[in-house]
């Protein structure tokens, strides 16, 4: 199929690599165009933009956990394509593994800042955009993942950033259908994902661990965010769609 995303503007957090890359690649084949953010990775972002064409997509460098660097990004997406249809919440870092009473208040704040605090602004600032320019309609799509729903006992960090991503998606869901708002939210946990962050050292280990055998790639997430980002899921909302290779079944 093609065109599920024609005429649709998406913003996609962390879409120069990764995940993030993969949802970029599956909305540009659908039609849409889509705006690229990334806070280091910005030759990323040019090899993107060239990659898509001026025409189809934009790179704006951006901290998600800085407020102004909303702003930022709302401006230049309205200033090129007029409006915002689907923001794709996808900026995420890891942070430092180890027991919770190692972690420093630094770096526990960090992964918050970005994985959480980064996802409410990216919300807010989308729902105002939404509002104002596409007539009150849209698509969110958080993206979470299965320590989101089930704690790694190394990552106390990452997985309350996750977890309260879930429940933030759902909160949100609830209080724009309760004010009769058409603005979905949603949230995908990806399992095991392709992708540089996975080190190579542990990827057999990891294998091991999936039912379906193998790990994920980006484009899995991809196609799930096409769906979620076009009006074939008007009924889905304030969900949780999990990507894991039957690994939490």
């Amino acid at each position: 199929m093609m065109d599920r995303l024609k005429d649709k503007v998406a913003i996609i957090t962390g879409g120069v690599a990764g995940i993030g890359l993969g949802v970029a690649e599956c909305y540009v084949r659908e039609g849409a165009k889509v705006v690229l953010t990334a806070n280091h990775n910005v030759e990323g972002g040019k090899k993107a933009v060239e990659r898509f064409g001026d025409d189809q997509s934009l790179f704006v460098q951006q901290d998600v956990s800085k407020e102004a660097d909303w702003q930022k990004v709302i401006d230049q997406t309205i200033a090129k394509f007029g409006k915002v249809d689907i923001l794709v919440n996808n900026a995420g870092v890891g942070g430092v593994n180890g027991p919770l009473e190692d972690l420093s208040l630094e770096d526990w704040q960090q992964v918050i800042d970005i994985n959480l605090t980064g996802n409410f602004l990216g919300e807010k600032y989308a729902i105002n955009a939404m509002k104002k320019y596409s007539n009150a309609k849209g698509a969110i799509i958080n993206i979470s993942s299965v320590a989101g729903l089930i704690g790694l006992p190394l990552s106390p960090a990452y997985s309350a950033s996750k977890g309260g991503t879930r429940l933030l998606t759902h909160a949100t869901a609830l209080a724009l259908a309760a004010e009769k708002v058409d603005i979905r939210v949603n949230a995908v946990h990806p399992g095991w994902i392709e992708t540089d962050i996975v080190p190579e050292a542990y990827k057999d280990q990891l294998i091991q661990t999936i039912p379906a055998g193998h790990m994920g790639e980006p484009k899995d997430i991809g196609e799930i965010c096409v769906y979620l980002g076009n009006d074939e899921s008007k009924f889905a909302n304030g969900a949780d769609f999990v990507v894991d290779g039957a690994q939490r079944a």
